[in-house]
């Protein structure tokens, strides 16, 4: 398949301006040089770091479709670009394993949801790799929620309209609540989607409450990877970004858990910096506390030292997290 990368994200948003103003002074994300060329009733600015791209629109005309979005969502990704060696084909290959086109023209078909994929020519070669000296250097993955039934559906519509494989995939049980994930991946490797669907024989939990609140599926968060995640948070934090915390006992039991880590266990509890290992090595994450007015969208900050696949435990950590936090803001 010839689905090589994510080559931006458009986000839609109340306030395009003061987005991209935020993005920048906690993370550091900086505007395009060159920026579109504005249009009627329409505002767009283009950021980006490392190897991410994000396209922010916000629309001053409620019949806009960006404020339709809006409306009904919030501030969220509205579409996925990805970049192909033959857009073309791959449009055609989507629609003939049912994807529904939106705009032949622009290369969208829909995607979950209201969120949408966009098929465009390869990234420029400068976007497979981000150059050092940058806090984020590329997006590891997107984090989709799914209503229940609906998990194995968009996984096969991974596969067979994108040519995406399963690579992972965990029940998850905490407390009286549970969720079911999937973890689909691209054959370059560079494509991620992480997709999720609550199990409602249970008891409510949060995939629920975003299912509610966004009013159907879509992105959960973004996930920057980072080659220094320590150092990131530091620097986030300075900035006035607030993070998730952690309970002290995930630490206490850590080095019984995993043994050595390439972070040591005092800077990952100063940090709230979660860890896990797989075959290949060890991820660290960690979980920005979300400001959206729904509570519906955060992003996420993860240093992959050779792990290539996700943590169960980390899994089940980001599902406890978003709990907490929850649990908080209804007090």
């Amino acid at each position: 398949m010839s689905i090589q990368a994510i080559t931006h994200v458009e986000y839609h948003c109340a306030d395009a301006a003061r987005s991209a103003a935020d993005l920048g002074a906690g993370f550091g994300f900086t505007p395009d040089a060159d920026q579109p060329a504005p249009q009627p009733g329409l505002h767009t600015v283009h950021l980006h770091q490392g190897a991410i791209r994000l396209r922010l629109s916000s629309a001053g005309h409620p019949d806009h479709p960006v404020a339709r979005f809006v409306a009904r969502h919030g501030d969220g990704v509205a579409v996925i670009a990805l970049g192909c060696a033959d857009p073309q084909a791959a449009l055609e290959r989507a629609e003939r394993h049912g994807a529904v086109v939106l705009d032949r023209a622009g290369g969208l078909v829909a995607g979950f949801g209201d969120v949408a994929l966009r098929f465009v020519a390869d990234a420029p070669a400068e976007a497979g790799a981000a150059p050092s000296g940058h806090l984020l250097e590329a997006l590891d993955h997107v984090a989709i929620c799914v209503p229940a039934g609906e998990l194995a559906p968009a996984v096969q519509f991974c596969e067979a309209a994108l040519g995406f494989h399963r690579i992972f995939g965990e029940y998850i049980s905490v407390g009286e609540q549970g969720m079911d994930s999937s973890v689909v991946q691209s054959g370059s490797g560079a494509v991620t989607f992480t997709l999720i669907e609550p199990d409602t024989t249970r008891r409510p939990g949060q995939i629920d409450t975003f299912l509610e609140a966004h009013e159907g599926a879509g992105v959960q968060h973004l996930a920057f990877r980072t080659r220094d995640i320590a150092a990131a948070v530091r620097t986030c934090r300075e900035r006035g970004v607030e993070f998730l915390s952690t309970p002290a006992a995930y630490y206490d039991g850590l080095t019984a858990r995993l043994g050595s880590t390439a972070i040591p266990v005092d800077t990952l509890r100063e940090l709230d910096v979660l860890v896990d290992q797989d075959h290949g090595g060890q991820l660290f994450q960690i979980f920005v506390r979300s400001v959206h007015s729904r509570r519906t969208f955060f992003l996420e900050l993860i240093e992959r030292q050779g792990a290539g696949t996700f943590g169960t435990a980390n899994i089940k950590a980001l599902y406890e997290a978003v709990e907490r936090q929850n649990a908080t803001a209804s007090v």
